[in-house]
């Protein structure tokens, strides 16, 4: 018999489901054959812009600056902001967009603060320039700066408070300078980039929000230094699993049907599913939840549940292998105890979708990027994957990178104790290098 709940389709109609939406999976694939990259062109062009006043100039204010944006770095770090827990953050976040020099700028319904940089050949499309706002942290984390020296120390500081002051920085030091791109950019605080926040921020921005299918290149500047570039989305499903039953005394019942028997025989289970390494997929058991008291049958119990990999098709395997555990979870109980008051049965709520995509070798921002980190930092390491808002875009086929900008010095992140260098000679040649990825992909210098 099957208990299992029908609350989710199968892996192929959530795909088409995805692809209707305007969310899949994976970007569609490239054509087979690619003309030859002219990175010569691209390197021209960066240098073209490395080499002009107004750029050099644009650095000098940041330098001449570095304890302004130091300032807002540790307001923004203390403004409490753990999952949707936001909405103190985006509007002060807001305001510091408009005192940056943006117009148009707002906070949108999911809470993203917005601010428009004009270009002089706006064309209707944007290019994104963003830093999320919220961490991971729950409320009542205290989430003050402690400074030893030039090290920062509290929880998201790296991840992603610095981003969020470098960006407005940038956007200062351009207008400082008298910078002028062709392309017009959208300066964007999301939300909802951690955990269970589940993209929420960039998934209104694409799917709904005024800028929907307006923005043409997107940049998240995350915790790291400049010459790194995450250039694929990995993919993620997460579960609530749910296991029910009649419950009962723990002695007088016994003998009857155990949810948490039936989620330990799924745990085993799936913890023995076979992975590959290259796509790296993964499975795991976040958090385990159910039960009323020590001498009683639990009536319900539940574990949430998280599946990754850098491959849309390894994904959909676990899935699916999933979700037939599960139901033999449910079969097995109910086969070994009594169901004379009811059986165990099983539900898979859904509570993460992160699309999978990549972009491509060929695209304008990659090789762009590419070419601004080679000739500011000498490097440049491309082909990571990552989950970051930049799955979004990358989902829908639009050209995507994940870059660093600050030190890239500092660690422990997601814990109460991670910390960052800030200093400045450590941190202002990333922030120049990655300013000349974002001027280089806007097409400064344009008149």
């Amino acid at each position: 018999m099957n208990f299992i709940s029908t609350k989710f389709v199968s892996a192929a109609a959530l795909a088409a489901a995805m692809l209707a939406s305007g969310a899949s999976f994976a970007q569609e694939a490239a054509p087979e054959a690619a003309a030859p990259i002219d990175t010569a062109a691209y390197g021209e062009a960066v240098d073209s812009i490395l080499a002009d006043p107004k750029f050099d100039a644009a650095v000098q204010y940041l330098d001449a600056n570095y304890d302004q944006m130091i300032t807002e770095f540790e307001e923004l770090t203390e403004i409490p902001s753990g999952p949707f827990m936001e909405e103190a953050i985006s509007a002060r976040y807001a305001e510091l967009l408009e005192a940056s020099g943006l117009t148009e700028v707002k906070v949108d319904e999911e809470g993203n603060a917005i601010g428009v940089w004009k270009g002089t050949e706006g064309d209707g499309k944007f290019l994104v320039v963003s830093a999320h706002l919220d961490t991971v942290f729950p409320e009542g984390t205290d989430v003050t700066i402690e400074w030893k020296g030039t090290e920062a120390h509290a929880p998201g500081v790296r991840d992603d408070k610095m981003s969020t002051a470098i960006i407005l920085a940038y956007a200062r030091a351009m207008k400082d300078a008298g910078i002028q791109t062709k392309d017009d950019i959208l300066f964007v605080g999301t939300v909802g980039e951690e955990g269970p926040g589940d993209l929420r921020g960039v998934r209104y921005l694409f799917n709904e929000g005024e800028y929907a299918d307006k923005i043409k290149g997107f940049f998240s500047v995350e915790g790291g230094s400049a010459g790194s570039a995450t250039v694929g989305g990995t993919g993620s499903v997460r579960y609530r699993v749910h296991f029910k039953g009649p419950g009962g005394h723990s002695f007088g019942a016994f003998g009857l049907v155990n949810p948490a028997y039936a989620l330990a025989d799924f745990m085993t289970s799936f913890s023995q599913i076979q992975v590959p390494t290259d796509p790296k997929t993964t499975h795991s058991v976040g958090i385990l939840t159910g039960g009323t008291s020590v001498n009683s049958i639990p009536f319900s119990v539940s574990a949430d549940i998280d599946m990754r990999s850098n491959e849309p098709a390894e994904l959909d395997k676990v899935h699916e292998r999933m979700k037939v555990i599960a139901e033999q979870a449910a079969a097995n109980e109910n086969a070994r105890r009594s169901v004379a008051e009811g059986p165990i049965t099983v539900e898979l709520e859904q509570i993460g979708l992160r699309p999978a995509g990549k972009t491509a070798e060929d695209t304008e921002i990659f090789q762009l990027t590419k070419a601004a980190f080679e000739a500011t930092i000498g490097d440049f390491k491309g082909e990571g994957f990552g989950s970051t808002d930049s799955n979004m875009p990358m989902s829908l086929g639009i050209p995507a990178l994940t870059i660093g900008a600050n030190s890239g010095i500092g660690g422990r992140g997601h814990s109460l104790d991670e910390w960052l260098e800030t200093a400045k000679d450590k941190t202002l040649p990333n922030m120049k290098a990655t300013l000349a990825v974002v001027l280089a992909n806007a097409g400064m210098g344009a008149e």
